[in-house]
C-alpha cells in the first residue's frame, strides 16, 4: 500500500471498530439498567430499539450524504456524534434520557458504513482495495468482540456512567486525530478504477464488515481483476445512477431498478436475519446470567469477599457473552471459505435452518449444566455471525452492479433498522411469557421463515 492507501485504511479501521464497540457495549450496560431503574425487559427493549432502529434507518440517507459532502466529513461527524451521545448517556437521569442518548448514537453511527465503504472504494488503489477491505473487516470484528469485554471489565471497578463517559472520550479523541488525517478520497478513481467498479467494490465491501468478507465476494465480483477496469472512467462515472441521485425522482427510479422480484425476496430474508440477530444479542447477557445462576449459583461470592465491590459488579455471564462474540469471528471466516464451494442462497438457507435448530435446543441444553451451556453458546456464536458472509454475497448476487450502493443501503435498513424490532419482540416475550424457552421458540420461528424464503429464492431462478 502507498501512503494514501494506508491513511484511508487506518482511518476507516478506527471508525469501523468504534461503531461496533458501542453497538455491542449497549447490551452489557443493559444488565445494569434492568436492576438500577427497576424496569421490565419489554420497556428496556423498546428503549434500546430507538437507537438500534436509527442505526439502520439512517444508512440510506447516510449513503446519499456521503456523495454530497464527502466521506471524511461524514465519518468525522460520526465519531464526534457517537462520543457526544455516550457523554449524554453518562448524564442521563432516567430511561427517557437513555433513550434520547441512544437515539443520538444511532443517528451518528448510521452514516459510517456507507461513508466508510465509499471511501475505501474510491480512495484506495484498485490493486490494494481487497487488502484494505480485509483490514477494515478485521477492525469491525475486534470492536464486536472486545468492546463488550472492555465494558464488562470497567464495570468491575467503576459505575456504569463512568464507563459510558470513558467510551465517549475514546470516540472524541479519535475524531480529533481524524481531523489531521491526510488522504485523497478519489485517488482510486484517478488511478484508473471507474466509478461503476468503485460502486461494485464498495457494495461488496459491506461483506468486509465481517471478518471473512475478503473471501465472501471473492468468487463473484472481483472488479480489481477486470481487464476492462479503467478503460472508460469518464463514461462509467457519468452513467452511474448511484452517484446521479440528486432528487426524490432519481431516488425512486433507482429504487425501482433495485427492487426486482429476486431482490425483494432477499430483502425479506435479511430482515428475518436482522430480527433474529438483534433479538439474540440484545438480551443474551441477561439470559446467560439466569442460566449460570441456576447452574452454579452466584459465582461472584466464590471469587471475591461477599462485601467487596468486585463481588457486586463481577458477572460471569458478561464474559461468556464476549466469548460467544469472539467465536463468531471463526464462523464468519468459515462461511467466507465455504462461499467458494456453494452458492450463497443455499448457504443462507442452511445457516438459517441451523439457527432455528440451535434456538430450539438452547434452553434444554442450557439447563443441563455449565458444560452444555457453554457448548451451545459457542455454537450459537459461530452460526449467528457465520450467516453474514452468505447474506451479503446473496445481496450482491441479486442487485445490479450499477446500483450496489443503493442495494446495500436498503439492506442495512432491513437488517439494522427494521431488524431492531427484534429487541422489542424479545423484551415483550420475556416480560409476559412464563418461560425463557418462549423467546428462543419465537426467534426459531422467524429463522425458519427466512429459511423458507431463501429456499424459494434458490429454486426460483430470479437472479438478474
Amino acid at each position: 500500500m502507498n501512503a494514501n492507501d494506508r491513511s484511508i485504511t487506518a482511518f476507516t479501521m478506527a471508525g469501523h471498530g468504534l461503531v461496533h464497540v458501542y453497538e455491542l457495549s449497549i447490551p452489557i450496560l443493559m444488565t445494569v439498567w434492568l436492576a438500577e431503574f427497576s424496569v421490565t425487559a419489554a420497556v428496556l427493549g423498546g428503549v434500546v430499539t430507538v437507537g438500534y432502529g436509527l442505526f439502520g434507518v439512517g444508512a440510506l440517507p447516510g449513503g446519499l450524504l456521503a456523495d454530497v459532502f464527502g466521506s471524511k466529513r461524514l465519518i468525522i461527524g460520526c465519531l464526534f456524534g457517537m462520543g457526544a451521545s455516550f457523554f449524554a448517556l453518562a448524564l442521563a437521569p432516567g430511561l427517557v434520557g437513555i433513550a434520547l442518548a441512544l437515539a443520538g448514537w444511532g443517528i451518528a453511527a448510521s452514516v459510517y458504513h456507507p461513508a466508510g465503504l465509499a471511501l475505501i472504494s474510491n480512495g484506495v488503489d484498485p490493486d490494494r482495495r481487497g487488502a484494505a477491505f480485509g483490514y477494515h473487516g478485521m477492525a469491525g470484528n475486534v470492536g464486536i468482540a472486545f468492546g463488550p469485554l472492555a465494558a464488562a471489565v470497567l464495570l468491575l471497578v467503576v459505575d456504569w456512567r463512568v464507563v459510558a463517559a470513558a467510551l465517549g472520550a475514546i470516540s472524541i479523541v479519535a475524531g480529533v486525530i481524524g481531523l489531521s488525517a491526510d488522504f485523497d478520497e478519489t485517488a482510486g478513481i484517478d488511478a484508473g478504477s471507474d466509478a461503476g467498479a468503485g460502486a461494485d467494490t464498495g457494495a461488496d465491501a459491506d461483506t468486509r464488515t465481517d471478518a471473512t468478507a475478503a473471501e465472501a465476494d471473492g468468487g463473484s465480483t472481483d472488479t480489481n481483476t477486470n481487464p476492462d477496469t479503467g478503460t472508460k472512467p469518464e463514461a462509467d462515472t457519468d452513467t452511474n445512477p448511484d452517484t446521479d441521485i440528486r432528487s426524490l425522482r432519481d431516488f425512486l427510479a433507482g429504487s425501482r431498478r433495485v427492487f426486482t422480484a429476486g431482490f425483494a425476496l432477499v430483502f425479506l430474508v435479511v430482515l428475518c436475519n436482522g430480527l433474529v440477530y438483534r433479538g439474540m444479542v440484545t438480551f443474551l447477557p441477561e439470559l446467560l446470567r439466569e442460566f449460570l445462576l441456576a447452574a452454579v449459583g452466584d459465582v461472584r461470592l466464590g471469587l471475591f469477599a461477599p462485601d467487596s465491590p468486585l463481588a457486586e459488579e463481577f458477572d460471569v455471564s458478561r464474559y461468556v457473552y464476549v466469548g460467544l462474540l469472539t467465536i463468531g469471528i471463526a464462523g464468519q471466516y468459515t462461511s467466507g471459505r465455504l462461499l467458494d464451494r456453494i452458492e450463497p442462497e443455499r448457504g443462507l438457507a442452511i445457516v438459517l435452518f441451523l439457527l432455528a435448530a440451535i434456538a430450539v435446543a438452547f434452553v434444554p441444553l442450557a439447563a443441563a449444566g455449565v458444560g452444555p451451556l457453554l457448548a451451545i453458546s459457542a455454537v450459537l456464536g459461530f452460526v449467528l455471525f457465520g450467516i453474514q458472509p452468505f447474506s451479503q454475497a446473496t445481496v450482491a448476487a441479486y442487485s445490479p452492479p450499477e446500483s450496489r450502493g443503493l442495494s446495500f443501503g436498503f439492506t442495512y435498513l432491513g437488517t439494522f433498522g427494521i431488524g431492531a424490532l427484534g429487541a422489542t419482540i424479545v423484551g415483550v416475550v420475556l416480560t409476559y411469557a412464563t418461560a425463557d424457552a418462549a423467546v428462543f421458540l419465537v426467534l426459531a420461528a422467524v429463522a425458519l421463515v427466512g429459511c423458507a424464503i431463501a429456499t424459494l429464492l434458490r429454486r426460483g431462478d430470479l437472479r438478474p
